[in-house]
């Protein structure tokens, strides 16, 4: 970016990454990820504070997780059209796999091999995927919050925001959610909002009277919210000079744009601390598991961590539906949008919305980083 305010020891380094990454970098594989150290210091520091761990309890569950990522894939395939999902079982620090009574000896002998845990679940991972698609068809009130697969449970939940659970129109969405399939009801805390915020001066990226957060360099520009401006949108930079304009956004039904960069900004695969914490390097785009450790950059709140509690959530905004979002336990709060997610050094999604702040706790979901490049057909800036 130009003229970045970045104060703390990294400002040499990422200044050479800017000049000196631009051509040529290319994604590191999971393998190459391992071999690494597993975070920042900073990193390990926000988990240490948000997940209660020390820091080597932090530094082996982000080298568990990492092995599940990589696992993830070959379980998929070893399971086949016995595959119920997969979460990460953070007590075992290893990944779990569902399978239906249906899996035939051989499967579970390979499914095994992989070193991967098995449970017997219910219903198979295209049976639920089936019945939350038939949801996503059914026009949702404000009570109903969001609704995902659930493969450990073995179902599709619906939230179903506290309090709301007797209004006519919310019983009406649950009686045909059941009708639809394996459906589990839930209550949660409080309705979704989108974290977009009013102008406050200082923080990264401006258009018209919104605040938002850069989420990930891509090459020619970055990634982050759809709700934070409309195509041809002029964006403005925290010094409030001109960056570029948003070349596609989506919002609802997705919740992603991308902004091209010129006028002496450039792009860095950074995640950046804010000064709390150490930045972080950005080397893929591996998809961390349920179950994983995972941390929040934005703009207001900066660094936060938590775990990933659910994929390819349906999140029921005011302005609409919302599809394949990731719900987290991390908190967030209005300007943290767009803001990045990452699980190690591997980047996972931009900031969409939540309910709840940093003070009392609350859940955000994001939109996953690898969906956003391959509707743009952007690639990620790695280092």
């Amino acid at each position: 970016m130009r003229r970045t305010r970045f104060t703390h020891a990294a400002l040499a380094v990422l200044l050479t990454l800017g000049a000196g990454l631009a051509a040529g970098a290319t994604p590191a594989s999971a393998g190459d990820s391992a071999a690494k150290a597993p975070a920042s210091a900073g990193l390990l520091t926000a988990m240490q504070r948000d997940l209660n761990l020390s820091k080597a309890e932090a530094e082996e569950r982000l080298t568990a997780e990492r092995r599940a990522t990589a696992l993830e894939p070959k379980v998929r395939r070893a399971a086949g059209t016995s595959f119920g999902g997969t979460w990460f079982d953070a007590t075992a620090g290893r990944l779990t796999v569902g399978l239906t009574p249906d899996a035939t000896p051989a499967t579970l002998r390979d499914v095994r091999a992989t070193g991967a845990a098995v449970r017997t679940v219910t219903h198979s991972a295209r049976e639920l995927a089936a019945t939350q698609a038939r949801l996503d068809k059914l026009p949702a009130p404000g009570g109903v919050s969001s609704w995902h697969v659930d493969p450990e449970a073995s179902t599709v939940v619906v939230n179903v925001v506290a309090g709301e659970q007797a209004d006519n129109d919310v019983r009406q969405f649950t009686a045909r959610a059941h009708r639809a399939g394996p459906v589990t009801v839930r209550h949660v805390s409080a309705a979704p909002r989108t974290l977009a915020a009013g102008t406050v001066g200082g923080d990264p990226y401006y258009t018209g009277n919104v605040r938002c957060s850069i989420g990930f360099s891509v090459y020619g520009g970055f990634i982050t919210a759809g709700h934070c401006g409309q195509p041809s949108a002029a964006v403005y930079g925290w010094d409030r000079s001109y960056i570029g304009n948003f070349q596609g956004s989506s919002f609802p039904e997705n919740d992603y744009a991308w902004v091209n960069v010129g006028s002496g900004w450039w792009t860095v695969p950074v995640v950046l601390g804010w000064g709390t914490v150490s930045d972080q390097l950005v080397r893929g785009s591996n998809v961390a598991p349920v179950g994983s450790s995972i941390c929040r950059s934005g703009s207001t709140t900066h660094w936060h961590c938590g775990t990933v509690l659910a994929m390819n959530e349906t999140v029921n905004y005011s302005q609409g539906a919302v599809r394949q979002m990731t719900k987290t336990s991390v908190c967030a709060e209005p300007g943290d949008s767009g803001g990045s997610f990452i699980s190690g050094d591997q980047a996972q999604g931009v900031t969409s919305g939540g309910w709840g702040n940093c003070s009392g706790g609350g859940e955000t979901w994001f939109q996953p980083v690898n969906e956003i490049l391959n509707r743009y057909g952007l690639t990620l800036h790695t280092a």
